[in-house]
């Protein structure tokens, strides 16, 4: 089973998009929400060069954020 991991903030609406395309799919997932974690959110930016959220992982595995959840989704990989 893939196991997901989103890393947001409490202000973003495609981390909303995100969690709730999950959701409609029954797929579980972690959410980190780096509100004030400005450290954990410097060391996000350092390890996948990506400065916006929502970052998607699945096994560890950087996605991207909501635009490519959304491809995959059209593609049929989450189902």
């Amino acid at each position: 089973m893939n196991k997901f991991k989103l890393y947001t903030t409490g202000y973003c609406p495609y981390c909303v998009r995100a969690k709730d395309l999950l959701k409609s799919k029954n797929i579980e997932f972690e959410e980190i929400n780096l509100d004030g974690k400005d450290d954990e959110r410097q060391a996000l930016v350092k390890k996948t060069g990506m400065r916006t959220v929502p970052q998607i992982f699945m096994n560890e595995e950087l996605i991207g954020g909501y635009t490519e959840l959304a491809e995959w989704n059209k593609a049929g990989k989450l189902d």
